[in-house]
């Protein structure tokens, strides 16, 4: 196949995603670590009580199993699919909502059936950037095989960190849609720019690998630092003529890790998605391909802005009202858009390392980062009539110039077990 038919069919992929504006969409994803209530150590998907046990349970509740070799690693029913991630967390995801509201009720129906299954064994869903208390080294991947061969390729092709993402970190991840190209490459701009200041504002990273993490911004610091051709922000993101074709390139050159070919996944370590299309250039081959690149926005049939660490509620629900009220009105879009004309990778990466060291305190162009956030707030609020009030807490903090990070810090000195308390979906179930 040639090389501009490769590049189109990819391209067809990600435009099949526009929608007229009146169909748009906002849909989130929530990873959660499953932790001893009194150790707060990880929850293993093994062994009795295991999170294999749980999902077993439960199944169930109505949900359809998704096996692989025997084991429970996926459920679905409704508009929730759960799914257990390379080092057991535990996801929920939701199917797109136009109405924040109808989110949040979905949200508290899939969770009013999951908390319990956990906390009739003592056992309490961690909503935390980072693993609370266990290290890395000392959990299991699961029994999975595209994880096995993501751990290896990472461990001779990832940079420091890499093992850190796949069994430490815990985010929550918004899905947005977009109308046209144009549309695409100012969301995604838009999106890419406001890194640094999503990073900041739920920065919910205090303890790393048993210790106190002195910087800020951690799940920021280990992206950065996982796999440099898949991971952060790509250069290309502020450039004038961004498009679905460059987009494409970038995947195109990308090592596929795996493929899934013969009814099994197949190791391929660094061979390129390009040599991949040459024997499969179907959707469901672009789909893994545009799958397994994980910057901090990632493009498929919709744009996934992935840099908030995992924050329980009320600060979850703040995050998809600030998102959804700045890209789906074209006034806040548009501004946006006119802010950040100027950015470019340098600044970028320049804010990145300031945000790092300072958190919220950061400034750029002269402001605190968290005085940006404030304005961002200010804008999605004028946009959003009976969704505006989720933004209210966040304005709290932020006001105070604190993340959900100084929050639960202040509490993990008091007691590290109350902080996890707090910091769950089941105090954040009683909340709502």
């Amino acid at each position: 196949m040639e090389y501009k038919e490769k590049i189109q069919k990819i391209i067809n992929y990600i435009k099949s995603g526009e929608k007229d504006s009146e169909d748009f969409a906002i849909g989130f994803e929530s990873e959660h670590f499953v932790v001893d209530e009194n150790t707060l150590n990880t929850v293993s998907y093994y062994g009795e009580n295991g999170i294999a046990e749980s999902m077993e349970e439960i199944s169930k509740l109505g949900y359809d199993k998704h096996l692989e070799d025997g084991n429970i690693l996926g459920l679905s029913k409704d508009r929730f699919d759960i799914s257990v991630e390379p080092a057991s967390q535990f996801e929920l995801a939701l199917a797109s909502r136009k109405n924040i509201n109808d989110l949040y009720e979905d949200y508290k129906v899939a969770m009013g059936e999951i908390v319990p299954v956990f906390e009739k064994k003592g056992q309490v869903l961690a909503m935390t950037g980072y693993h609370p208390r266990t290290k890395i080294d000392d959990i299991k991947i699961i029994p999975k095989k595209r994880y096995d061969y993501m751990y290896e390729y990472f461990r001779v092709n990832g940079a420091a960190y890499a093992h850190n993402m796949m069994k430490g970190t815990a985010s929550l991840q918004a899905a947005i849609d977009y109308s046209s190209e144009e549309d695409f490459k100012k969301k995604y701009l838009v999106a890419s720019a406001m890194g640094p200041f999503l990073y900041s504002m739920f920065d919910n990273a205090y303890i790393f690998e048993g210790e106190v993490y002195k910087k800020r911004n951690l799940r920021q610091m280990i992206w950065d630092n996982c796999d440099r051709t898949r991971t952060g922000t790509y250069e290309f993101a502020f450039d004038k003529d961004l498009s679905y074709e460059k987009y494409a390139a970038k995947i195109l050159d990308t090592d596929i890790i795996f493929v899934h070919e013969d009814g099994e996944d197949k190791y391929k370590g660094s061979v390129k998605f390009s040599e991949i299309m040459d024997q499969d250039s179907s959707d469901e081959m672009i789909f893994h391909a545009l799958s397994i690149v994980f910057p901090d926005v990632r493009a498929k049939k919709y744009i996934e802005i992935r840099m908030p660490d995992e924050v329980p509620y009320p600060y979850n629900f703040a995050c998809l009202a600030l998102i959804k009220g700045i890209f789906y009105d074209e006034e806040n879009l548009n501004k946006m858009y006119e802010t950040f004309s100027d950015m470019d990778f340098w600044k970028f990466t320049n804010l990145k390392s300031r945000a790092e060291r300072y958190g919220l305190l950061a400034k750029y162009e002269d402001k605190e980062v968290y005085k940006w956030g404030l304005d961002f707030v200010a804008m999605a609020k004028k946009s959003l009539d009976n969704e505006a009030h989720f933004l209210d807490p966040l304005e709290e903090i932020l006001k105070e110039g604190k993340s959900p990070r100084d929050i639960y810090e202040n509490l993990y000195k008091e007691d590290p077990k109350k902080a996890i308390r707090e910091f769950s979906a089941d105090s954040s179930l009683r909340r709502m």
